[in-house]
């Protein structure tokens, strides 16, 4: 255990390349998210059909065949991509599928009536989206869109498989030199969970952000005037 333990750098390379690989790839995700899921509610059959392409394809993918797709396969036809690009796209378009039904349930969950005061209101569709359907559906997306980070960082221990350095490949690499493999594993299985936890309270605290901006949870109190505490100004 000591072996392993005093290997603490080569560890925490190969965390940094994971923690790069989680935020290049929820970037991505979430890009594509928002993009899709809109499309998931336009008015539009053509838009919302090509939206549903997207989601359906790329939800019934496996990560790792579109890494090897991306990585081994294009590059027979001339199109080479670089490890980490490989894996970043991997991820975004997966995990952005999901997302992007996450966000299409999150904007028709909003109320109705919320709808129907904005046309009252005469806004412009973009005004609807932007000012009332979108701040409300945020709120509704964010416990699951942290759940989807999660399961982003988790799924990136295949990229080892590519050759990337990530926190998979660095426990392999010291596993062959140590000999020792269960001290390895569990170091590294500690390390995926407190990556995972700070993923976690980060999302916690764009909930509880986005409650105080919708008026669902008290702000932090104002403080005061001198006066009601008895001090002289």
């Amino acid at each position: 255990m000591s072996d392993v333990l005093s290997s603490y750098p080569l560890l925490l390379r190969g965390a940094w390349v994971t923690i790069q690989l989680t935020l290049y790839g929820s970037a991505l995700a979430l890009v594509l998210a928002f993009v899709f899921g809109l499309i998931g509610v336009a008015r539009s059959a053509l838009l919302r059909a090509l939206g549903r392409i997207y989601v359906e394809f790329f939800r019934g993918t496996a990560t790792l065949v579109l890494m090897y797709w991306f990585f081994y396969a294009l590059p027979l036809v001339g199109a080479r991509f670089a490890p980490m690009f490989a894996a970043v796209l991997a991820l975004g378009l997966n995990v952005g599928a999901y997302g992007a039904e996450v966000v299409r349930g999150a904007v028709k969950a909003v109320p109705k009536a919320q709808y129907e005061a904005t046309v009252a209101l005469n806004m412009r569709p973009s005004q609807r989206l932007r000012r009332v359907l979108l701040p409300q559906a945020v709120a509704l997306m964010l416990p699951p869109f942290g759940n989807l980070l999660i399961e982003l960082m988790k799924g990136s221990a295949v990229v080892s498989l590519i050759s990337i350095a990530d926190l998979m490949l660095r426990a392999q690499q010291l596993r062959q030199s140590t000999g020792q493999t269960t001290s390895v594993f569990l170091v590294i299985l500690v390390m995926y969970f407190v990556i995972a936890q700070v993923l976690q309270l980060l999302v916690r605290y764009l909930e509880r952000r986005a409650d105080i901006m919708l008026g669902r949870r008290p702000g932090r109190a104002a403080r005061p005037p001198l006066e009601t505490l008895g001090v002289a100004k």
